[in-house]
């Protein structure tokens, strides 16, 4: 089991693997504190963006392999998911996206994230956020998914539309 937390933010106890159920949880060696650490995934949502019939991926800054994917981000306290993705599309390609559709949930393990995933529609003129250093417009048709969270949305969402994507190897070790 793998975690940041080493002791109980409540009482500061140590912490200890406790098997309630299904899954071990960490918990407080202190029965009387009765904190568990429940490592709720963080809600993330990812855009499909289509600009002009293509699709548009962007390769983050902090990507060591040359890997283009969707745009993606953190809801913000007190945001809608619908909010947060046209946000998410205008901060990071500076487009107005519009009439956000849902098309599934998917976990990300590797982050202990949910994404949930939206197709945007959106106008404009691409100018790339400070998290992104390039992006690539592809048609649909063209496309290609990578077999994890925002890779198998958009290959939901190209079967959607007909097409059938071919998959392709993640550039980097999937744990």
């Amino acid at each position: 089991m793998s975690t940041d937390f080493r002791f109980c933010p409540r009482c500061t106890r140590e912490l200890v693997e406790r098997h309630d159920g299904e899954r071990p949880r960490l918990g407080c060696s202190d029965p009387a504190c009765g904190f568990v650490h429940w490592q709720n995934p963080t809600p993330v949502v990812a855009a499909i963006v289509e600009h002009h019939g293509n699709i548009v991926l962007a390769r983050n800054r902090a990507w060591t392999a040359p890997f283009f994917a969707l745009i993606t981000g953190f809801l913000e306290k007190n945001e809608k998911p619908e909010e947060a993705v046209l946000r998410e599309v205008e901060e990071e390609l500076g487009l107005k996206g519009r009439d956000p559709t849902f098309v599934g949930h998917y976990t990300f393990e590797r982050m202990n994230q949910l994404i949930i995933a939206y197709h945007v529609p959106a106008d404009g003129e691409i100018v790339l956020g400070e998290e992104l250093v390039e992006f690539r417009s592809i048609p649909p048709a063209e496309a290609r998914y990578w077999p994890a969270a925002t890779g198998l949305a958009l290959r939901d969402w190209l079967r959607t539309r007909g097409h059938e994507p071919q998959e392709v190897e993640l550039p980097f070790r999937r744990s």
